[in-house]
């Protein structure tokens, strides 16, 4: 009798640590994957590349990302991605708050810049980016982007919810820098900068 129950517990602690496990396990992954990637970028400023998204070198979780958001990312012959998370203060990316994004982007054939973050939007956006071909720019080419949940004259981009982090997504398209993400430097990417916040 007693043989059966130690038998039993047991079974019930091997039972009950993979369960655990298993839990623990898709619980992690699915955080992991559910945002931006967590491993393989170069931090520059208050951006961060990721020349090897796309590549045969990808790390599984960059690919995971990819299949869970659907994305085909672009290859290291076809250019590269930047996100930002944070402003040049280091602080992080709130839509309660307006951002300007002024400056130039690296030398490249076209670019886009979208703005995405964790957690659903309340509403279908106006606008979820803008292209190197509509942006309205300087008489010198320099541009200067306004990110923020309010209407703002010139190159409005608009918060995708009332609160919350957001990110933003820099693609560069057909870009010498994609062979070597050193040859990047702070000075050669939009600058962000906080406007104020909502009270």
């Amino acid at each position: 009798m007693r043989g059966a129950v130690s038998r039993s517990s047991r079974v019930g602690l091997v039972v009950y640590a993979l369960t655990l496990g298993g839990i623990l396990g898709l619980v992690s992954a699915d955080y992991a994957t559910s945002g931006g990637y967590p491993f393989g970028g170069t931090a520059i400023g208050s951006w961060t590349a990721w020349p090897k998204a796309g590549s045969l070198d990808a790390d599984p979780y960059s690919r995971a990302v990819n299949a869970r958001r659907g994305d085909i990312p672009l290859a290291v012959g076809e250019g590269m991605l930047l996100t930002a998370a944070v402003d040049d203060d280091g602080r992080a990316l709130d839509a309660a708050c307006t951002y300007r994004l002024s400056g130039m982007t690296p030398p490249a054939r076209a670019w886009t810049l979208t703005v995405t973050g964790r957690g659903a939007t309340e509403q279908a956006p106006i606008r979820e980016g803008f292209t190197s071909t509509e942006i309205l720019r300087e008489a010198d080419g320099l541009f200067a982007i306004l990110l923020s949940p309010e209407v703002q004259p010139g190159n409005w981009l608009p918060m995708p919810r009332p609160r919350g982090p957001v990110r933003l997504a820099l693609r560069l398209y057909d870009t010498p820098v994609a062979a070597s993400v050193s040859s990047l430097d702070r000075d050669s990417l939009p600058a962000i900068a906080r406007v104020g916040c909502a009270r």
